[in-house]
C-alpha cells in the first residue's frame, strides 16, 4: 500500500504563505494609496514604516512564545488580527484609520517562526530540514506571486480589493489550520516565564532603531530627530542585551551567538536583507517610471507586479534543488553560493536595467540566491539550538532580516532622495548609483562568507 503524504508540511507552508501576500501589499501601492487618500507619497510611505514596526516587535515576542505548550492557538490568535487589520485596511474612510489596519498586519512577520516551531514539533525527523527550509523560502516565493496578483487586483478594481484578497487568503489559511494542526497543547513543550522586561526593551528598542532607519532620509541624518531617536535606540538595545544575559529564562537566548553558525546566519541575514530590499524596491521603481526618465518601462500598476514573479520562480527553484542535494553539501557552503548569485544578480541589475528582460532576468537569478541562503540559514540555526530555544533564535534571524531591510529602505532613499529631478523622479544616476551599492553590498557579504570559510577551515587543520 502507498504510504499516504502528510497535509502537515503543505498546511503549514499555506499559513506562511499569508506573510507574503500581506507583504505584496505595500511597496507596489504606495502610488496608489497616495492617490486615493489624498495624501503626499512621503507620508504614504508610513504605510510601510508602521508596519514595519510593528513586525519587528511581534515578531521575537510570537517566537519566544512559539517555543512553549500553544503553538497552534498563538498561529490563529495572530492570523485572527491579521485579518482584522486586512479588513480594518479594505474598509479604511481616511488615511489614519487605514495606517491602524496597516499596522495590525505586521503581525504576519512573525507567522514563519511559528511555522517553523510547529513543523519542529509535529514533522516527522528525516523531513523535518526539509519542511524547514522550504517554510524559510515561502515568503520569498510568495511575494513573487503576491506581487503579480496585487498588480492585477489594485490595476482592475482599485487597491481595496487587493486588501480583501488579502483578507479571503488569512480566513482561508485559519480554516486550514484548524483543521491540519493537531490541537491541544504540545506536552513537550517546557512551560518556562515570559521574559516581560527583555519583550519590552527589545521592542521599545527595535522601534525607535526602525523609526530613525525609515524616517532618517526625510528628516535628515544629522537632524536632532534622527541622532536623538537612533541613540535612545542604541541605549535600549544595549540595556536589553544585559538583561537578557543575566536571565534565566530570556526572551532571546543571546548565548548561542557563541555559536559560528548561529553568528554566520544571523550576519548573513541582515547584510542580504539590505542587499534584496534594495534590489526589490528599485526593480519596482523602474518598471513604473515613465520613459522620459531614461530608464523607465512605464508600465502600469497591472503589469509591474510581474516584475517580481521571476523572484518565486528562482526561489522555488533553489529551493527544491536544496531539499534534493542539500545531502552532499554543508549548510555552510549553501550561504557563499547564495550570497554569490545575490551579488552576480546585483552587478546585473547595477550594469543593466533599461530593457524589461533585464530586470527579469535580474529577478530571476536574486531568487535563486536568495531560495539557496535563507533555505540555509534557519536549517543552521535549527541543528545548532535545543529545541525548546528554536522559536525565539528562528524569529531573530527574521527580525534580523527585517532590519537589514530596513537598512536597505534607508540606503535607496537616501540616494534617491539626494538624485530627484524636477519631475519628481528618480534621476538615471540615483538610480546607476542605489543599484551599485546593492551589488557592492551583496559581494562584501560573499566575501566575508569566503574569509570565514577559509579561516575556518585552516583552524580546523591546525
Amino acid at each position: 500500500m502507498a504510504e499516504t503524504r502528510s497535509p502537515m508540511v503543505p498546511a503549514l507552508v499555506y499559513a506562511a504563505l499569508s506573510t507574503a501576500i500581506v507583504s505584496s501589499l505595500g511597496m507596489l501601492l504606495v502610488p496608489s494609496i497616495s492617490q486615493e487618500m489624498g495624501v503626499p507619497v512621503s507620508t504614504a510611505q508610513w504605510m510601510l514604516t508602521l508596519n514595519l514596526l510593528a513586525g519587528a516587535i511581534a515578531t521575537p515576542v510570537m517566537g519566544r512564545l512559539s517555543d512553549g505548550p500553544h503553538k497552534k492557538k498563538l498561529l490563529l490568535v495572530s492570523l485572527a488580527i491579521i485579518l482584522a487589520g486586512s479588513i480594518i485596511a479594505a474598509l479604511a474612510p481616511n488615511f489614519t484609520v487605514f495606517l491602524i489596519g496597516r499596522t495590525l498586519q505586521g503581525l504576519t512577520y512573525g507567522i514563519v517562526a511559528v511555522t517553523i516551531s510547529l513543523a519542529r514539533r509535529y514533522v516527522e525527523t528525516p523531513k523535518v530540514q526539509g519542511a524547514i527550509s522550504s517554510l524559510s523560502v515561502t515568503v520569498a516565493t510568495g511575494i513573487g506571486i503576491g506581487y503579480p496578483l496585487t498588480g492585477i487586483i489594485a490595476g482592475l478594481t482599485g487597491f481595496r480589493w487587493a486588501f480583501w484578497f488579502a483578507a479571503l487568503f488569512v480566513l482561508s489559511a485559519i480554516v486550514v489550520v484548524i483543521r491540519v494542526i493537531p490541537n491541544g497543547p504540545d506536552e513537550h513543550a517546557a512551560s518556562a516565564p515570559f521574559d516581560s522586561a527583555g519583550a519590552t526593551l527589545l521592542a521599545f528598542g527595535l522601534g525607535t532603531l526602525l523609526l530613525g532607519i525609515s524616517e532618517g532620509p526625510r528628516w535628515g541624518w544629522s537632524s536632532p530627530w534622527t541622532v536623538g531617536i537612533l541613540t535612545i535606540a542604541v541605549v535600549l538595545l544595549f540595556l536589553w542585551i544585559r538583561t537578557e544575559l543575566r536571565s534565566e529564562n530570556p526572551l532571546i537566548n543571546l548565548r548561542v551567538f557563541s555559536n559560528g553558525e548561529v553568528l554566520l546566519a544571523n550576519l548573513t541575514a541582515i547584510g542580504l536583507g539590505a542587499a534584496l530590499y534594495i534590489g526589490l524596491s528599485l526593480a519596482s521603481l523602474v518598471a513604473q517610471a515613465p520613459a522620459s526618465t531614461g530608464y523607465g518601462l512605464s508600465l502600469p500598476v497591472f503589469w509591474a507586479g510581474f516584475v517580481m514573479f521571476p523572484l518565486s520562480v528562482g526561489s522555488f527553484t533553489a529551493n527544491r534543488l536544496v531539499r534534493r542535494l542539500g545531502h552532499r553539501f554543508s549548510l555552510a557552503t549553501l550561504l557563499p553560493i547564495g550570497a554569490a548569485l545575490m551579488a552576480v544578480a546585483g552587478s546585473m541589475l547595477w550594469l543593466e536595467h533599461t530593457h524589461l528582460w533585464e530586470i527579469l532576468l535580474g529577478m530571476l537569478v536574486f531568487g535563486l540566491g536568495m531560495g539557496a541562503a535563507y533555505a540555509a540559514m534557519p536549517a543552521l540555526i535549527a541543528r545548532s539550538v535545543a529545541t525548546e530555544e528554536l522559536g525565539s533564535s528562528v524569529s531573530f534571524n527574521q527580525v534580523l532580516r527585517t532590519i537589514g531591510s530596513s537598512f536597505g529602505t534607508a540606503i535607496s532613499g537616501a540616494v534617491i532622495a539626494a538624485h530627484t529631478s524636477a519631475d519628481h523622479h528618480a534621476t538615471a544616476a540615483g538610480i546607476d548609483l542605489t543599484f551599485e551599492i546593492g551589488a557592492v553590498l551583496c559581494l562584501v557579504v560573499f566575501l566575508a562568507l569566503i574569509i570565514n570559510g577559509v579561516a575556518t577551515r585552516f583552524r580546523s587543520a591546525t
